[in-house]
């Protein structure tokens, strides 16, 4: 059993979905127990001020998680490779449009919120949260260097109150949940064009004026500044070395887009100063090349520390999914090498990233910018094999964005890719679609759930009856096109791709053993680790007569109820359990297969009499 068969698609064994209402109700019950300290004052029972660095709650200590990944089968003799995929999705904190969902609401709130979306990312099997924690030189994270985010707290500067550092929780919490982590930075947006608060006396528009340029509405810190590279860097650097994040992402934010004037001219991006410098300096490129440089010289200085820190977390970036129009030859649209002086294709070229998410944000139909052609150029410059994983507008197939597209767009989209050699996962904008209904405020009628999901495979109105303008008034379609995500390509669970350049070298096996579970029938799996090398999730399979089964578990879930299956389908109990560690690089361990806990037993029961006789005992 050396090698894992592919087998036929899986089939998904029965699905318990999470319940949002258990959790309100969890929340309920903890908040009149005695779990929870005084949290107006910040203080303990006895008087002395509680623990800032612990969090105001332990979560994992009352709110259900989200199931463990599903179970899905194989009809194949030999035991099945765990599918390999990318399935993200963005958490944005900018304008709050994800988290939190406004400004202002209390560490409970925010908490809470966050762990619905976590639940939600695991109940929808998706791998992976590409999480903001600084949109405009602030941090959604306790920070030496930054302001806090005034999307937290309405105010620029203010910590959550009682303190809690949403970084660290949601690295937790995702971990939990088997989902990986990448913090998401914003190199060189400065301030918003809606800002909520006053900037702080800590902000870089405060601190150091002179980096900081206004272009619009926005303040924007100058790529061609030194010092402003070098801010950005220490803020990534700084998460890197303290948080357990699996990576680091930027956006398609480098040099801004483009500024007009109200007669339609264009307005140039104001580096005067720190191009005249340059020059003076002795250097030659024209400007738009310098531009680009600067840009380059970011990614590929982000590249080598962050990996020269941490080497298993991986560098990502999201560029515009254009790269130049006639690239390839029937593609229109915005220049990013031009306007945004972004030359991702180099990037990827040289392999300065890990995985690239091209924003590829139109429909498969659209002929100047068609989803299958655009994702099959960005294959073709991959040449050192690195992660392409394709940006999907998932906000229009919610009915969240305009123009509306019906929820089939989207799972064509995911089809095409997994039909395209050289990629292999997808990243939704945002999470808010995905979501069955709004985080805060009163849930809506929705249609008839089985009527909805239905229809919302056809890119027309759901079959429910509903129209389509009125499905998206009452929150329908985030709820379809996730069931649809669901019951359809992501009814399996799957394992984020392997990154081979970083490490080949496999993870230590764990061991297994079972024994029966008396109040069940069934067998109860425990898996202890081995070895030094960290471990992200664990792989059991599972063997009835000719039908295997695949979980996938998070590090922290050691143990597995195998429960007896129906009389006359297959055997009662597992006739082979195979387990397996995957550590943070994605590399699978060898197999090892569980020991009877009853046989174990004896062999250590024979064990200690040798060692009585031994001794004369």
């Amino acid at each position: 059993m050396a090698a894992f068969a592919a087998g036929s698609l899986p089939r998904p064994a029965p699905y318990v979905p999470f319940k949002p209402l258990a959790l309100a109700a969890a929340v309920a019950i903890v908040a009149a127990s005695s779990l929870i300290t005084a949290p107006a004052l910040g203080q303990s029972s006895g008087g002395a001020r509680a623990d800032a660095s612990t969090p105001l709650i332990d979560s994992a200590a009352f709110l259900p998680p989200a199931p463990p990944t599903v179970a899905v089968e194989w009809a194949s003799p030999e035991p099945p490779a765990a599918p390999r995929e990318f399935r993200g999705a963005w958490v944005a904190s900018v304008a709050n449009i994800d988290w939190p969902s406004r400004p202002g609401l209390s560490v409970w709130e925010q908490k809470l919120e966050l762990i619905q979306l976590l639940n939600r990312a695991a109940d929808l099997n998706l791998n992976a949260v590409i999480f903001q924690v600084r949109p405009a030189a602030d941090a959604l994270y306790d920070s030496k260097y930054e302001p806090w985010s005034e999307y937290l707290t309405g105010q620029m500067g203010r910590a959550p109150q009682p303190y809690y550092d949403p970084l660290a929780f949601a690295v937790r919490e995702a971990h939990a949940r088997g989902l990986e982590l990448h913090a998401w930075f914003n190199p060189f947006r400065a301030r918003h064009d809606t800002p909520l608060s006053e900037a702080s006396r800590t902000h870089v528009s405060r601190t150091h004026p002179r980096l900081v340029r206004r272009y619009g509405k926005f303040l924007w810190m100058d790529p061609g500044e030194p010092a402003v590279q070098a801010r950005s860097l220490r803020a990534i650097l700084d998460v890197v070395r303290r948080y357990d994040v699996d990576g680091v992402h930027i956006d398609d934010y480098f040099y801004p887009y483009r500024e007009y004037d109200r007669r339609g001219r264009l307005v140039q991006f104001p580096d005067d100063a720190s191009w005249a410098r340059y020059r003076r300096r002795g250097g030659r490129l024209p400007r738009d090349d310098w531009r680009r440089q600067n840009v380059d010289t970011f990614v590929r200085r982000m590249y080598r520390e962050v990996k020269a820190a941490k080497p298993w977390v991986k560098v990502g970036v999201s560029p515009f999914g254009i790269w130049r129009p006639g690239y390839p030859a029937q593609v229109r649209g915005l220049d990013a090498y031009r306007e945004l002086f972004a030359d991702s294709r180099k990037w990827v070229a040289n392999g300065w990233l890990d995985y690239v998410v091209p924003q590829l944000y139109w429909p498969v139909a659209q002929t100047a910018q068609s989803y299958p052609v655009l994702l099959h150029w960005w294959a073709e410059q991959n040449a050192k094999g690195r992660h392409l994983w394709a940006g999907n507008f998932t906000s229009r197939a919610a009915g969240l964005a305009s123009p509306v597209w019906g929820t089939g767009e989207l799972l064509e989209q995911v089809r095409l890719t997994r039909a395209e050699p050289g990629a292999s996962g997808n990243v939704h904008f945002s999470m808010k679609a995905l979501m069955p209904r709004p985080l805060t405020g009163p849930a809506r009628p929705l249609p008839d759930a089985a009527a909805a999901v239905a229809g919302a495979a056809s890119d027309t109105a759901p079959a429910s009856g509903m129209s389509a303008a009125a499905a998206v008034g009452a929150g329908a379609l985030p709820r379809m096109l996730g069931e649809q995500l669901r019951i359809g390509p992501y009814a399996s669970p799957a394992l984020v791709p392997a990154s081979p350049w970083l490490s080949r070298a496999r993870p230590a096996s764990p061991r297994a053993r079972t024994r029966p579970d008396s109040s069940t029938g069934g067998l109860l799996l425990t898996i202890t680790p081995s070895g030094r090398q960290p471990v992200r999730r664990w792989v059991v399979r599972a063997r009835y007569d000719d039908r295997w089964t695949l979980t996938l578990l998070p590090q922290s879930q050691r143990q597995l109820l195998l429960a007896g299956a129906t009389p006359g389908e297959r055997s009662a109990h597992p006739d082979a359990i195979l387990v397996t560690a995957v550590d943070r690089f994605g590399n699978e361990s060898e197999v090892v297969q569980a020991a009877s806990g009853e046989r174990q037993g004896r062999r250590n029961s024979k064990r200690q009499r040798q060692r009585s006789v031994v001794r004369g005992q």
